[in-house]
């Protein structure tokens, strides 16, 4: 069972695509997929995201998506356009049925850690001895991308 985790950003968003078989987690690929403001308009940034998950989820056809949950910003136009990035991310899986959970980042921390206050550097030791790499995931985005799917691996069991 393939699941794609995804930290959704209109500038980057980071995915991570893990295995789960016979009970064995096992990571299969993780990245970020780019947009600049300086050479795209937003329209144009939100159809390259679009292309890209849609590229994924062709390739890896998912069994689930997770997803961070906005649920609070101090920047409201960037909350705005994160916004925007979770409704075409939203769209691109239920054109395929694809099931889509949602989890808050302490949700996603305490699913990980254990501790819903765990720090960034905490979450990407754990992440990296749990999928059993060699360095921590780079970068932050893809990392943040690889415990959203972990967390969602771990509360489905």
């Amino acid at each position: 069972m393939i699941v794609i985790g995804i930290d959704p950003g209109l500038a980057r968003l980071g995915y991570g695509v893990i295995d789960v078989t016979k009970g064995e987690i096992r990571p299969v690929c993780y990245g970020c997929i780019e947009t600049s403001g300086k050479d795209l308009r937003p329209p144009e940034r939100l159809l390259k995201i679009y292309n890209a998950v849609e590229t994924l989820f062709e390739k890896y056809q998912p069994a689930h998506i997770s997803l961070e949950k906005l649920f609070f910003s101090k920047n409201i136009s960037s909350a705005m356009a994160v916004s925007e990035v979770r409704g075409v991310i939203l769209l691109a899986a239920e054109q395929r049925n694809i099931p889509i959970a949602e989890y808050t980042p302490n949700q996603i921390k305490q699913g990980i850690t254990g501790s819903g206050r765990a720090d960034k550097r905490q979450m990407q030791e754990m992440i990296k001895r749990l999928l059993h790499l060699d360095k921590i995931p780079t970068p932050d985005d893809a990392a943040d991308a690889l415990s959203i799917a972990l967390c969602h691996i771990h509360i489905m069991r």
